[in-house]
């Protein structure tokens, strides 16, 4: 378990070395510290004892004692067999560590356990395993972005696998864009029955979450922290915004409806929607799962369709053709501002 300050702190979370014992122990009475307080005990942060604090990222706060022996003696439990003599130590530690949990019976022990920022790819990692391991019931997932590639399903596929073969459900939300990726189409061949699919213009950003009772949501734009709440409200509330937008979604196995507008493709007819709100290219390839270019592809298109000559009078058209959400053929109470490629995004 040692981190890679092995070298150093080449121990477990069951005997901490003297340097990491002092920082522990005085974040459990502070509640929380300076990110660089822990720079010379690293082996905390790999092991987990410390975690960013979700308010301040420059601030670190101890993993409860409380679900650091929980830890600990999952970990034993299947060592035991192999050794007796990491038993005492265990128990050893589980004192040292009930010890310090009585010290800080007022500190928001809970809320640690509600919100926990996961911190590198291998954290994230480990904490969606042990999530799936323990579900029983109910997965649901957003998957933002465009077609899906044949990397991206591989990763979490050991996770689907062991899901269905204990009969959990699955529910997946994409964008429509994700329909023409032959690699989903493979994993839900695979996957029969036991994940059901459906597509929109457009979703929130990655959500996971499973049997409704604990949820991981990305905490930075590079998706190498994530943040794993268990808080009920929280929880519920993610339910609701995702039950919502799967009314809304399409079914894979359904065609996307046909926009009764000769020469107007569903995605266009969602790029004149967005183009009408006064988003720029960039803005709308990012919502649509799409790249700027293909983008500015479907704009040139849809030009060309609607015979305006210009950005200002692509505005006049989508308002005349009625995708901006206006009834067809009335125009529009205000002038519809379609910014050009260059232009700064309207929001």
């Amino acid at each position: 378990m040692a981190g890679h300050g092995a070298d150093e702190h080449p121990h477990g979370a069951d005997r901490l070395c003297a340097a990491g014992d002092r920082v522990y122990s005085r974040a459990v009475r502070r509640g929380r510290l300076p990110r660089r307080d822990a720079d010379s005990v690293p082996c905390l942060l790999e092991l987990a004892l410390l975690h960013p604090d979700p308010d301040d990222m420059d601030w670190l706060v101890p993993t409860s004692p409380q679900e650091v022996m929980t830890r600990l003696l999952r970990g034993v439990h299947d060592e035991v067999s192999a050794s007796q003599r990491r038993v005492g130590s265990a128990v050893e530690a589980f004192e040292w560590y009930a010890g310090l949990g009585r010290q800080i019976q007022t500190v928001a022990g809970a809320e640690g356990t509600a919100i926990r920022v996961l911190d590198g790819l291998a954290r994230i990692q480990a904490a969606m395993d042990e999530a799936t391991q323990a579900c029983t019931t109910e997965v649901l997932t957003v998957q933002p972005g465009g077609i899906r590639r044949e990397h991206e399903l591989s990763e979490g596929l050991h996770r689907a696998l062991a899901l269905r073969g204990r009969g959990v459900r699955m529910r997946d939300l994409y964008t429509h864009v994700a329909r023409h990726g032959q690699g989903l189409l493979n994993y839900l061949e695979l996957m029969g029955d036991t994940v059901e699919a459906r597509t929109l213009d457009e979703v929130i950003d990655r959500l996971i979450l499973f049997d409704r009772t604990v949820a991981f949501v990305p905490a930075n734009t590079e998706r190498t922290m994530a943040l794993e709440l268990r808080h009920p409200a929280l929880v519920a509330y993610l339910v609701t915004v995702f039950e919502r937008l799967w009314r809304l979604a399409i079914p894979l196995t359904v065609p996307l409806p046909d926009t009764g507008i000769e020469g107007i493709s569903h995605r266009e007819q969602s790029i004149a929607a967005l183009l009408a709100e006064g988003h720029q290219d960039a803005v709308i390839a990012e919502r649509l799962g799409i790249s700027v270019r293909t983008a500015r592809a479907h704009i040139a298109r849809l030009s060309e369709t609607l015979g305006a000559t210009s950005r200002t009078q692509l505005g006049v058209r989508i308002a005349q053709a009625g995708l901006d959400g206006s009834p067809r053929g009335t125009a529009p109470a205000a002038p519809v501002r379609v910014p050009g490629p260059e232009s700064p995004t309207a929001r």
